[in-house]
């Protein structure tokens, strides 16, 4: 018999692999989940805060969906709920994932876009960040950029690479995947965001064109987490406030009887 704590434990992992669709991050790493426990029957509750209460509603609902369905993969899993706490639009939210609308559903006249789209348009984001990381790290070790553009996922597969090389390698495979499903291992690896080829010449040019996708990112993840250390800061104060309220009610009481 599995113990609650092991289901505990790939509960967690699950929720390691949905990222913040801005930062490209984890949203274990960004602290967004405020509480997970797993039921007597084996369903699962998980609770998440955004850093602010006014985050775009389209982040939230992604990161509330991704959450649901990464969680409802694990196979002893007999049911999710996830809460999205502390934000304007929660109740919302929280209703439309658990009755698994579409975001358009969930927000009739706000968008025409499904959560595919929106999802698809982040992880070009999340891809050209990934690729770049990767792509600057081969060139520090000495690749160069003529093979870098005709190298495929095979052979960039089978690279010898340390514990840094193949983490970058292990993300930007995951979304290169995930963005040209139709292709196989033998296309090129490193390609534009379209599926085109990189020209050794424009390498450069081209990084510091997709550099720019990175730094608005690691920009918008310090901003981030800034806020929501001042979020939880202002919710500990709270609690300590309501912690010492209740301390000098009972006191009172003590003294007055």
């Amino acid at each position: 018999m599995i113990c609650q704590s092991h289901r505990l434990e790939e509960v967690w992992a699950a929720l390691g692999t949905v990222t913040d669709p801005e930062i490209d991050e984890p949203v274990t790493t960004l602290e967004f989940i405020s509480n997970v426990a797993v039921n007597a029957n084996n369903s699962v509750s998980v609770e998440f805060r955004l850093p602010t209460y006014w985050c775009a509603p389209n982040f939230a609902f992604l990161m509330a969906s991704d959450i649901r369905d990464a969680v409802a993969e694990l196979d002893w899993v007999n049911g999710v709920a996830v809460s999205l706490l502390d934000h304007f639009s929660a109740e919302l939210i929280n209703r439309s994932i658990a009755l698994k609308q579409e975001f358009r559903d969930a927000f009739p006249g706000e968008t025409d876009d499904d959560l595919n789209i929106i999802r698809q348009k982040f992880l070009g984001k999340a891809f050209e960040r990934r690729q770049e990381l990767l792509m600057r790290y081969l060139l520090g070790v000495g690749e160069k950029p003529e093979w870098m553009t005709q190298v495929s996922v095979k052979e960039l597969m089978g690279l010898s690479l340390e514990a840094e090389g193949t983490r970058l390698r292990t993300l930007y495979i995951f979304a290169w995947r995930r963005l040209h499903p139709a292709l196989g291992e033998e296309n090129l690896a490193f390609v534009a965001l379209n599926g085109g080829p990189l020209a050794p010449t424009q390498l450069s040019s081209y990084l510091r064109k997709v550099a720019g996708v990175r730094r608005n990112a690691e920009f918008s993840g310090g901003m981030c987490r800034s806020l929501l250390a001042e979020r939880k800061a202002d919710l500990r104060a709270a609690r300590g406030d309501d912690n010492r309220a209740v301390q000098l009610h009972l006191h009172a009481g003590e003294t007055s009887v």
